[in-house]
């Protein structure tokens, strides 16, 4: 008996900063795809937010997608059941999507714009909800959730983007009187440390507070502490686990763009070393923060741990991590026993798992 494969549309590209890392990992979840089971169609946004789609072609590489080569074709979108529509109104594919794996990191992927898109077309969809993403993009409102479930985070002072224009001397010296000197300064949405900056000055900190502001309307100031950075990586939906931990260690003042993506002297540790209690404790401490804000499916934590006495912070939780070969998600996972294709189909399953949950929910009120 022959059984249907599964349909996967894979989203990726985006009107971000963060557009060609989501072309890389998007070409390893194509990769990770087993052909017997799943038929991949792959959707890429452009810089400009154009749609492009190319299906029944898994040998065409996302970066084709967006380049307008071999059987790629625009489109302007989708409506309600995933019927994704040409530019004559018929259907663009040839049959419905069974589920989508979205990968559009940065602003318009992991801030919830593409989830709600998604949950209004009805679809399967990987990842968390649209609420979960947008608090997790948003550096102050994940501390504050973090917070009120008494989880430790850094602290931090926030600032306007038209504030910072305005006046950007009185923004460095509020943040100066709360914490002085180093700190860095942050967009509150955005990702792959784009936009941040170290100061140890009044002026280096002006400097950061303008470049944190090309990125976003919003932009933060935290202490600078002497930390190592350590991410785990979580799994799952009503019951999550926690993978081994790692520990970055890069050749710069901090894990910047330039240390993520570009750097030969980065070195991902996995796992990392640290003693049993700890490294338990920050598992741990993961699955509480997946699950305070509302997570689903995925998400990486980092965690900030001072070199002194072992305290540490959460810093984040990315709800859409990379996919690269590079990236430390899969990686964790790797090491914890799971390879990508087996972390690909778990994440599928999930995602079927999530929408059968939602599609349960009365939809009209009776008495």
């Amino acid at each position: 008996m022959r059984v249907s494969k599964r349909r996967v549309g894979i989203v990726f590209g985006g009107r971000s900063t963060e557009h060609e890392v989501s072309v890389v990992s998007a070409t390893s979840i194509l990769q990770a795809l087993d052909p017997a089971r799943y038929d991949p169609v792959l959707i890429g946004l452009d810089h400009a937010g154009g749609w492009h789609l190319a299906e029944s072609d898994a040998e065409l590489p996302p970066e084709a997608v967006i380049g307008h080569r071999a059987s790629a074709r625009a489109f302007p979108g989708l409506r309600q059941g995933l019927e994704w529509v040409g530019e004559d109104g018929r259907p663009a594919l040839s049959a419905p999507l069974d589920v989508v794996f979205p990968i559009v990191h940065g602003r318009g992927g992991e801030d919830g714009s593409l989830q709600g898109l998604l949950e209004l077309a009805g679809a399967a969809y990987v990842g968390a909800g649209v609420a979960s993403t947008a608090l997790c993009m948003d550096k102050l409102q994940t501390k504050a959730v973090l917070r009120d479930a008494r989880l430790p985070v850094v602290p931090a002072v926030a600032a306007g983007r038209a504030e910072v224009l305005r006046d950007p001397q009185a923004c460095a010296r509020r943040a100066e009187r709360r914490f002085g000197f180093p700190v860095f300064a942050k967009p509150v949405n955005t990702g792959s440390s784009v936009g941040v900056g170290r100061a140890e000055s009044l002026r280096e900190l002006e400097d950061a507070l303008a470049e944190a502001a090309r990125y976003d309307l919003g932009v933060l100031v935290e202490p600078a502490l002497e930390v190592r950075e350590i991410e785990c990586a979580v799994l799952g939906g009503e019951d999550p686990q926690a993978s081994v931990t790692g520990e970055i260690v890069y050749p710069g003042a901090f894990y910047d763009y330039e240390a993520k993506y570009a750097s030969d002297r980065t070195e991902l540790r996995i796992p990392a070393d640290l003693p049993s209690e700890l490294a338990e404790a920050l598992r741990d401490c993961a699955l509480a923060a997946f699950r305070a804000l509302g997570c689903w499916g995925m998400a990486r934590v980092d965690f900030f741990v001072e070199r002194g006495d072992g305290a540490f912070y959460v810093n984040e939780l990315n709800t859409l991590p990379g996919f690269t070969e590079g990236s430390m998600y899969p990686r964790l996972w790797e090491a914890s026993g799971i390879a990508l294709p087996e972390l690909v189909d778990r994440l599928l399953e999930l995602a079927i798992e999530r929408r059968r949950n939602a599609s349960e929910l009365e939809v009209r009120f009776t008495r």
